[in-house]
């Protein structure tokens, strides 16, 4: 059965590089030597009867390891999208004050995954192995292929 997931995607304004978006590279060692496709918005499933938006704004928290600095408008609705597996993912996108926390200082929460595969062998990693503030043509490029569509619709949403 799919599931469906809700994620932020942070994006700040720079003025040499204008916008810019923050992606996480997900944890593990299937994912520890791969870059395009192996980044993603911080997101997660969400619990039953939560609200999409809270479970989103809940799952960058814990893929953070940090609260989230407070918003300085309304979240920016994105939609959803469907991945190849077939998970739905909603997301919203938020403006990330200047000065904003210390990423360098991520610490995600963990999950438990069997490696290598087919070996029973249980292991836990991080979700979220680190994070980089990128362009959107960049994020276009590393991210999930289907949630390049965020990065898309971020940049309509900021151009009306």
């Amino acid at each position: 059965m799919a599931t469906t997931s809700a994620g932020l995607l942070p994006y700040r304004r720079r003025p040499a590089t204008g916008l810019e978006v923050l992606l996480g590279h997900m944890g593990g060692p299937f994912w520890a030597r791969k870059d395009a496709g192996s980044w993603t918005l911080l997101k997660g499933e969400i619990d039953p009867g939560e609200d999409p938006h809270a479970a989103a704004l809940r799952e960058a928290s814990e893929e953070l390891g940090m609260a989230l600095p407070p918003s300085s408008g309304p979240d920016i609705e994105l939609g959803e999208v469907r991945q190849r597996a077939g998970k739905t993912v909603l997301a919203w996108a938020r403006e990330w004050p200047e000065p904003g926390p210390d990423l360098e200082q991520i610490a995600s929460n963990t999950v438990e995954v069997e490696w290598p595969p087919r070996s029973g062998r249980r292991i836990e990693v991080p979700e979220i192995d680190r994070v980089a503030w990128l362009e959107p043509d960049d994020a276009r490029r590393l991210v999930v292929s289907a949630q390049a569509a965020f990065v898309d619709r971020l940049e309509d949403a900021l151009a009306r």
